[in-house]
């Protein structure tokens, strides 16, 4: 019999899916309304908030999963807001049409882009005290395992902004300052933002920021970290879960020790073909995941690290209940 390597061994074995307070239970989250009670002077970077890395990653398997699949054109993006997520990370490619469909990779997630804005405007006409915290990418790159966009289609910023001037469910929530080509918004503050969706940054194919679109502060958020962003997306393997979790923690540590008027973002996800993103979510062969660790370090006190008072923009794959909950708990500062 033919031996295998034990990298291929461990990737032809079934996921093991035990959900837990801190993964794979969402659905025990239900938190509509939560932004009700931030009073709206408070600063968008004052504010705790849960998200999601690609958000809208349902389909494809174990390697390209990396979120619940609570139904596919949107629905997924409806029960994430119901449990109180509100930064959404949404990757798109050009498709015929000028339009623009939801991948990732080169997997079509189910969805388009209309589906996404159509969904949220649903969701806030039934929230109005609520906002949207959003980040887009261009998906494809046309590289080896990820998507081409489609030819002789008009320019990824020229499509946006065609979604912006004529798309009705933009229109009424797109916030106007963040979705400028040539001018960057200021933080806003809670009360600016009610019912709308706030572009915090537009990506192109290759990472970079596009154009000035997006909030002033993320004018250096490229591929991976920036001085408020924290994106070690490479997880090598799985024993590598244990400096991802420690990248979260020191990420965590800066957002409270740091500039108290700027966004901090904390990207709890990585992967590769030997961590993927439910692994590195949850855990495997031994390595705790960054999900129930990070559960566990927002529920110690001082008498084990320093305060944290707020945790900025924390964007997981498959987070918990409980996890989600603890997040907002420390909004109860505002």
């Amino acid at each position: 019999m033919l031996a295998l390597p034990l990298p291929l061994v461990l990737l032809l074995v079934p996921a093991v899916l035990a959900a837990d307070a801190s993964y794979r239970t969402l659905s025990t989250a239900s938190n509509p309304d939560w932004m009700m009670k931030v009073p709206d002077s408070a600063s968008l970077a004052s504010i705790s908030i849960p998200g999601t890395h690609d958000s809208m990653a349902l389909f494809g398997g174990d390697l390209t999963q990396c979120q619940e699949n609570f139904g596919a054109s949107g629905d997924t993006l409806t029960a994430q807001l119901n449990a109180g997520i509100r930064m959404f990370d949404i990757r798109l490619r050009v498709n015929e049409g000028n339009t623009f469909t939801v991948h990732h990779g080169a997997v079509y997630q189910n969805a388009n882009f209309d589906d996404v804005l159509r969904k949220i405007d649903q969701w806030l006409n039934a929230h109005p005290s609520e906002a949207v915290v959003m980040r887009i990418k261009q998906e494809c790159t046309g590289d080896i395992g990820s998507c081409a966009d489609a030819d002789g289609q008009a320019s990824f910023v020229d499509i946006f902004d065609t979604y912006r001037n004529n798309a009705p469910a933009a229109q009424r929530r797109l916030w106007a300052p963040s979705v400028q080509r040539n001018s960057a918004a200021p933080t806003p503050t809670m009360g600016e933002i009610r019912s709308k969706i706030v572009l915090a940054v537009l990506h192109g194919a290759q990472g970079g920021r596009t154009d000035q679109y997006g909030l002033a502060q993320f004018s250096g958020w490229n591929d991976g970290n920036s001085a408020w962003v924290q994106d070690n997306y490479n997880v090598p393997n799985t024993g590598a879960i244990a400096t991802k979790r420690d990248q979260v923690r020191r990420f965590l540590d800066k957002t409270n020790a740091g500039d108290q008027s700027a966004i901090y973002v904390n990207f709890c996800s990585g992967s590769s073909l030997f961590a993927q993103p439910w692994q590195v979510a949850a855990g495997a062969g031994g390595t705790q995941g960054v999900n129930p660790f990070l559960l566990i370090y927002l529920g110690q006190g001082t008498d084990v690290h320093a305060e944290v008072h707020r945790t900025g923009i924390v964007m997981m794959d498959f987070p918990g209940g409980a996890l989600i909950n603890k997040i907002l708990s420390f909004n109860a500062r505002l």
